[in-house]
């Protein structure tokens, strides 16, 4: 089962929606007991980073999303909290990754950046298992990951940033698989796949 993080900065009813589609065992909880029962873990996130940082510390879950050692994607803003902090209300988050997150470049069109744009994979991985090296996802946020060690996948507004990454047991997107269509399916499939290898 994965569970699904609800702390009130979530796309929680499209992930839900998604999972539900590729025939998923899910729940959705803010409660670190019933999450650590689960075999992966779903960080999502739509909003800003002091505000999400904050309701994760009021429910007692920042310490778990920091040591928990099954998978976890996280989505989006979900994504730029595994980063030690965001520039963004210059936040302090999760600090599983080094680094911070920065405001998108002046160069961008527009932002927030809004709509599809193409990723580009650079890594192999089994999160992105059966996607094209060069495909289509939905974006939507103002702030951006640069690219680094972990990068899977980039993609470019202005200036090229992390789209998707992975270290250890932690993956990351900054797109929204939920709302990707076809390939976004794929990614939380192979997520789905990765949880279950990872059941005791």
């Amino acid at each position: 089962m994965i569970g699904v993080v609800d702390y009130d900065a979530g796309n929680i009813a499209s992930v839900s929606n998604a999972l539900s589609a590729i025939g998923a065992e899910y729940c959705v909880s803010s409660g670190v007991d019933l999450l650590a029962q689960c075999d992966g873990i779903i960080l999502p996130g739509v909003g800003a980073a002091p505000g999400a940082m904050t309701s994760l510390r009021q429910r007692g879950l920042i310490p778990f999303l920091r040591s928990v050692n099954k998978p976890l994607l996280g989505i989006c803003l979900g994504m730029q909290l595994l980063f030690e902090s965001s520039e963004e209300g210059e936040t302090l988050c999760l600090a599983v990754l080094p680094g911070t997150i920065k405001r998108l470049s002046d160069r961008a069109e527009k932002i927030p950046h809004m709509g599809w744009n193409m990723v580009t994979f650079t890594a192999m991985n089994p999160l992105i298992e059966g996607i094209d090296q060069s495909a289509y996802f939905y974006f939507a946020h103002s702030f951006v990951a640069t690219v680094n060690g972990t990068t899977l996948g980039t993609a470019e507004c202005g200036e090229v940033f992390t789209a998707a990454l992975a270290y250890k047991n932690y993956f990351g997107v900054q797109f929204h698989p939920e709302k990707s269509g076809k390939n976004g399916l794929t990614i939380l499939k192979n997520f789905e796949t990765q949880c279950r290898s990872y059941r005791p």
